[in-house]
């Protein structure tokens, strides 16, 4: 689980039942400076990806939660997807792109290797690739979803 602020954190709890009851996964949370202003941004997902859609209804039924229950002072309020790009970090990030591909590095090299691009499935918490290297998620140091453009 990500480090958040207390603020953040708040805002987190409150706005996940809203998520699961959309269908959504509550990736992250954010409470931060950016120049003058602060920003609460939470990040949202979901196997196939979010569209703005998704993200509207979201932001118009958490909104006036966070409102209610959350202190803080923030300019704005923000939901957004994590990004294509963003690192996978738990094991409910690789449950929901299980069967895509991904660009990996482990900690350490493992029959022979530490940076591939493989598909691959969990069992629990180990990740088992497509080119038979099997680790814990501990072991991981990076993965991100692979991309052809």
């Amino acid at each position: 689980m990500a480090k958040r602020s207390k603020t953040a954190q708040q805002a987190f709890d409150v706005a996940l039942p809203i998520a699961v009851s959309q269908g959504l996964d509550l990736v992250d949370c954010e409470y931060k400076k950016e120049g003058q202003k602060i920003f609460l941004r939470l990040f949202i997902d979901k196997k196939g990806g979010v569209t703005l859609d998704d993200c509207e209804r979201f932001h118009n039924e958490v909104e006036p939660l966070i409102d209610a229950r959350v202190e803080s002072d923030e300019d704005y309020f923000e939901v957004s997807s994590p990004g294509l790009t963003r690192p996978l970090t738990d094991i409910s990030d690789y449950v929901r792109y299980e069967g895509e591909m991904l660009d990996v590095t482990l900690y350490k090299e493992t029959d022979g290797v530490r940076n591939f691009t493989s598909g691959y499935k969990t069992d629990g918490d180990r990740i088992i690739f497509e080119n038979g290297i099997e680790v814990q998620l501990k072991d991981i140091a990076k993965a991100v979803r692979h991309l052809d453009f």
